[in-house]
């Protein structure tokens, strides 16, 4: 016991374990899809209440909402991810002032840009909802939805940022911890606004924004606690407050890596606004289908996700230790698990789809859209795994800029082409055909700049 909490505290360097690589993988691996598992869960419960306890329609409302919230989410994940390969390479090569100098940078970039994105999606939710073209018929809710979700993402933003900068030492189980915590609250409080129980006002569509707040909050409380508590090597003490005060050396190195990684990201989510403008044009059965089929998706693409940042934080701590011997391990076992883990998730979707599907929805006509639309595109997420392990160690290296102009053609030179080209021959199924066919030329491209330019390169340190 005392070892453990002797390594929780120092964080895992990976490469002191003396296992197998896939081994180590796994290990880390677990937890941070069990995370990711935990949020889907958290989302999709409130997805069923909001079906199930209220309207079809109020889940097409929040479904609405998706695209937008994913758009201004996207810089944060950026600066994140750009934070934790420094922190891996940083904690890799043994310098941990380094570590808390860029984890305390990194948490005051999120907040304060969590304080403008709320101004900004407050004030501006009305207008982007319209140009989405949302169905008057959920427009209000949608916009009430809304509101209230931007107004919650300070608080959020931070959070996720911890979340983050913690794996990047190699700690996945921490994060978990605390999500747990976000999850159960987020899951029970929501039904309660509801309903209206224990003389709570009824809060309607609005309940699943004001339980994630909440939810976020006290996670984010648990987590600076639990990590004071076991003197963790990113505890929030009076070093990380003054470090707070950001060392732009250290955010332009972050930014260098994480702009790039956020540009695509955002890239993604507007191509996802272009995707859902397309699908509510067939109405709102249609578009609460949408969301239905992202609930599913989320726990094939989560997990495939996880695996890509697995990868590129390993490969960080590889390049930091001066050990880059280490990255073709690291490559061959997370894409071995990509396709063992993501294959049986896939399996089981499919096999289970429509009860899944029953879960958040009643309607039978807009049951057998989503069916319909989820058969066409699940098996594409296996490469979709494959193309983030390759993006994912490149990134660990630094190396950004070609792996996300693949990424962006992928999406803007294919994925939404496709769809609105296909639309118009195949209807909504059309729209859904664009996925698969992006994911395999963005697959290609992935491995052919790692195999003929990456590859063939020495990797130094970054930080």
């Amino acid at each position: 016991m005392a070892q453990a909490r002797a390594a929780q505290r120092r964080g895992v360097n990976v490469f002191e374990e003396g296992k197998p690589m896939w081994q180590i993988l796994l290990v880390f691996l677990v937890p941070l899809m069990l995370s990711n598992v935990l949020q889907s869960a958290s989302q999709t419960m409130a997805s069923i209440w909001i079906g199930r306890l209220i309207s079809t329609q109020a889940l097409g409302a929040i479904s609405a909402v998706f695209p937008i919230v994913f758009l201004l989410f996207s810089f944060v994940f950026g600066v994140s991810s750009g934070a934790s390969v420094l922190i891996g390479q940083a904690f890799g090569a043994g310098d941990h002032h380094k570590v808390k100098k860029i984890a305390g940078t990194v948490i005051a970039a999120g907040l304060y840009l969590g304080i403008l994105v709320a101004i900004v999606g407050f004030f501006g939710s009305p207008t982007i909802l319209g140009w989405l073209r949302t169905p008057h018929d959920i427009i209000a809710q949608s916009d009430a939805y809304a509101r209230v979700l931007f107004l919650s993402m300070p608080v959020f933003f931070v959070y996720f940022v911890y979340a983050t900068i913690l794996r990047g030492t190699g700690d996945s189980t921490t994060p978990f911890y605390a999500l747990i915590v976000s999850a159960v609250l987020a899951i029970v409080v929501t039904p309660v606004f509801i309903v209206g129980l224990f003389g709570l006002p009824k809060l309607g569509v609005v309940s699943a924004a004001v339980a994630g707040l909440i939810a976020n909050s006290a996670a984010l409380a648990w987590l600076l606690y639990y990590l004071d508590r076991n003197d963790h090597a990113l505890k929030f003490d009076r070093e990380t407050l003054a470090d707070m005060l950001i060392d732009w050396s250290i955010l332009r190195a972050v930014l260098r890596i994480g702009v790039p990684t956020g540009i695509q990201v955002m890239m993604v989510s507007l191509a996802e606004i272009a995707v859902i403008s397309f699908v509510n044009r067939f109405g709102s059965s249609a578009t609460a289908a949408y969301g239905a089929v992202n609930q599913v998706v989320s726990y094939v693409q989560f997990p495939a996700i996880s695996i890509g940042i697995s990868a590129s934080i390993f490969g960080a701590q590889c390049i930091g230790a001066r050990r880059e011997d280490k990255l073709g391990s690291v490559i061959r076992s997370a894409v071995g698990l990509n396709y063992v883990i993501g294959g049986i998730i896939i399996g089981l979707c499919y096999i289970f789809a429509w009860q899944i599907l029953g879960w958040f929805i009643t309607d039978q006509y807009t049951l057998k859209i989503a069916h319909e639309l989820l058969m066409i595109t699940l098996w594409s997420y296996l490469l979709f795994g494959n193309s983030a392990v390759l993006s994912g160690v490149m990134r660990g290296s630094g190396s950004v800029l070609w792996p996300t102009l693949n990424g962006i053609f992928a999406i803007w030179g294919v994925e939404v082409p496709a769809a609105y080209i296909l639309m118009h021959y195949l209807g909504l199924y059309g729209v859904w055909l664009g996925y698969p066919i992006a994911y395999c030329v963005v697959l290609v491209l992935q491995f052919c700049y790692y195999e003929f330019v990456w590859k063939r390169k020495t990797h130094e340190r970054l930080v």
